[in-house]
Parts: C-alpha cells; sequence; structure tokens
C-alpha cells in the first residue's frame, strides 16, 4: 500500500478551535485527487469514577446537534499542555474535581477519514474537590450515573457521543460490571 503525496494545500478556513484546508495529491495508482481536511488540536476525554462507582458526566447543550447531549469531561489541550495535564483541568473546569489517580487507557483518531483530531483517553479515580472556573461559553450540569447503568443508557440512545460511548466502553473492560 503506497502513500498519497499531498501537491498542493488551499487554505479555506482559519478559525479558533479548527481550519479548513483543501490538499491535492497524488494517487498511489495514477492521478490525483481533493482532500478536504479539518486541522483541530488535539484533545483529551476522561471517565471520571467516582468511590461508589458513579461515572460523573456532563449534560451540555450542542449547536450542532440542536440538543442535551450527556457526555464524559473532555477538551481541548492548551498549546505546549501535556495530555495528563489537560485531562486534570478539563475534570476540574467541568465537573469541579481533580484525581488522585489518572490511568491512560488508549487513544483514538476522532474522524480521520477528514480531521486530524487526536484523543487520549482516561480513566480518573480517586476524585477530591478542585475546582477550575469553567469556559465561559459552556453550559454545562454533571449527573452522577452509576457504572452499572452505562451499558444500558448506551443501547436505549441516552448516550449518544461517540467519543463517550467509546471511552465508557473501554473504562468497562477496567471496572467490569455485572
Amino acid at each position: 500500500t503506497l502513500e498519497e503525496t499531498t501537491t498542493d494545500t488551499e487554505r479555506i478556513y482559519e478559525g479558533k478551535i479548527l481550519s479548513l484546508r483543501v490538499d491535492t495529491i497524488d494517487l498511489p495508482g495514477g492521478g490525483s485527487s481533493r482532500r478536504e481536511i479539518v486541522e483541530h488540536d488535539s484533545s483529551v476525554v476522561v471517565v471520571p469514577i467516582d468511590e461508589n462507582r458513579r461515572v460523573l458526566m456532563v449534560k451540555q447543550y450542542r449547536k450542532a446537534t440542536e440538543r442535551f447531549l450527556l457526555e464524559v469531561p473532555a477538551g481541548g489541550l492548551e498549546p505546549g499542555e501535556l495530555p495528563e495535564d489537560a485531562a486534570l483541568r478539563e475534570l476540574q473546569e467541568e465537573i469541579g474535581f481533580t484525581a488522585g489517580n489518572l490511568q491512560s487507557i488508549t487513544g483514538f483518531w476522532m474522524a480521520p477519514g477528514f480531521c486530524t483530531e487526536y484523543m487520549y483517553s482516561y480513566i480518573a479515580t480517586r476524585l477530591t474537590q478542585s475546582v477550575l472556573p469553567a469556559d465561559v461559553d459552556e453550559n454545562i450540569e454533571v449527573i452522577s450515573i452509576p457504572l452499572e447503568k452505562i451499558p444500558h443508557l448506551i443501547y436505549l440512545g441516552d448516550i449518544q457521543d461517540g467519543k463517550s460511548i467509546a471511552t465508557l466502553l473501554m473504562a468497562m473492560h477496567v471496572f467490569p460490571v455485572s
């Protein structure tokens, strides 16, 4: 399998959290094509589990879906910030806790067909209160859900956010439910 070679890049949009470019590429078998690429910095997603095996999730309105979604805490890395530090910061900003134990479980590409965003995922335990100011543009409500109810909520469609579903299911291998 051969890689695609970029022969030209056209910048379409430069925004605060993402940019858009169109790459012209040479195809391995000959000919050329265009690829629309959303440039987005890396991010983190965290499954916070308290001492009672409850997952602290956030309910927030997502304009792109025109609805409230139930998600685990997540957010982008600041310039020069390590993923572990971003995970702890996001916990403090979104749910008002920090973690005495932060375990990396994996990472994944959010939408590799068109986006450069790579997401680092973690499980956070030994939670203690520690609040950082929330982002001014976020409307968040913290919801505590027993870990054993998570698979059913995913099945019912009450949890529809892909990063949350993926990370919650991975976390359940570390914290099995009966």
